[in-house]
């Protein structure tokens, strides 16, 4: 048989992609081949390593799932792809499945690896799953309580998605604030309020802060109310970050927390995998207004210039970037 042979985006050095070609293995009894029909590039974490701005200290644990090579580069980078099986179990082949996988055309991988897409989520929208369970790890972590007045610093698509949880908790109202105004037209969407810096409700019961600027970080401590938790959802990489601990910070009693996704929230942490966790973000993932978080698409043979151009922009009022793959 003819070996197969499909094309990834690597990481050839910092601030430089390019797709390259190579071979599949023949997928063995427990494994599925997977031709890809979506990915979605991280605009957080994947334009961190994009830039080389991951830490020696963190080499490790930012590896992906599926990563090849190693930071800052050759590396192959990403974690969430959405696709069909060629070749596996019969009760998997044929079926739309979402895996943590980079970018590339087809790949090989345990069959317990991938997720079958519920029914009633098309293949389109379940790149989301990933930004979808960050954003159901940090509520978790937040711990939110029915009719919470309920902040969200960086309307980003974790950000919008946290915003869109925390929106359907009962009596709790969320305002998502950004410098991005073009971002109300999503918030609209979602059912959740918008506001600029400027005009923020402050006395939040709870701020989650996802903008990844120094400048949002500040913000969401001004926001919060006496004694109320500041949820820190960005991730700065190697860059330094000024934090305002003066002010009212102490005589407000405030707490500063962290939240990142690769380790399963405390509190459900003797009870949920990983596995169940990712299951449950994809179920939620059944609502036609999260269409509205995919603002950009570009084919997969335009990715190496896509990412150069999506790492350099500052202001990009974009969300969700999704490729797809013919």
């Amino acid at each position: 048989m003819t070996a197969l042979s499909a094309q990834a985006c690597w990481l050839v050095e910092p601030g430089f992609a390019e797709l390259r070609t190579e071979t599949l293995p023949e997928p063995t009894a427990d494994q599925v081949q997977v031709r890809t029909l979506h990915s979605c590039i991280s605009r957080g974490t994947e334009t961190l390593v994009y830039r080389g701005e991951v830490p020696a200290s963190e080499v490790e644990r930012m590896r992906a799932p599926f990563q090849s090579g190693d930071f800052p580069g050759p590396v192959k980078y990403g974690y969430s792809s959405v696709g069909i099986v060629e070749e596996g179990p019969v009760a998997l082949l044929g079926r739309a499945v979402f895996c943590l996988f980079p970018h590339q055309t087809r790949y090989v991988v345990p069959a317990d690896a991938v997720h079958v897409l519920p029914e009633g989520v098309p293949p389109a929208r379940a790149v989301l799953a990933a930004n979808l369970e960050t954003a159901v790890n940090a509520l978790w972590d937040a711990a939110p309580r029915l009719g919470d007045r309920i902040s969200v610093v960086g309307g980003g698509t974790v950000g919008m998605l946290v915003a869109w949880l925390a929106g359907r908790l009962p009596g709790c109202v969320v305002e998502v604030v950004d410098t991005q105004v073009a971002r109300r037209e999503v918030t609209d969407q979602l059912g959740v309020h918008f506001a600029l810096p400027g005009s923020a409700r402050d006395e939040a019961d709870l701020v989650i802060h996802a903008s990844g600027q120094a400048e949002g970080l500040a913000t969401a401590l001004r926001l919060a109310a006496f004694e109320a938790t500041v949820l820190e959802l960005s991730w700065y990489g190697s860059r330094d970050v000024s934090i305002p601990l003066g002010g009212a910070f102490h005589s407000r009693r405030l707490v500063l927390k962290s939240s990142q996704v690769g380790h399963v929230a405390a509190a459900q942490r003797s009870r949920w995998s990983h596995r169940r966790r990712l299951a449950l973000s994809l179920s939620l993932l059944k609502d036609p207004a999260l269409d509205a978080l995919i603002t950009d698409t570009s084919p997969f043979g335009t990715l190496p210039a896509v990412l150069a151009r999506v790492a350099a922009s500052g202001s990009d009022p974009g969300l969700c970037h999704r490729v797809d793959y013919t």
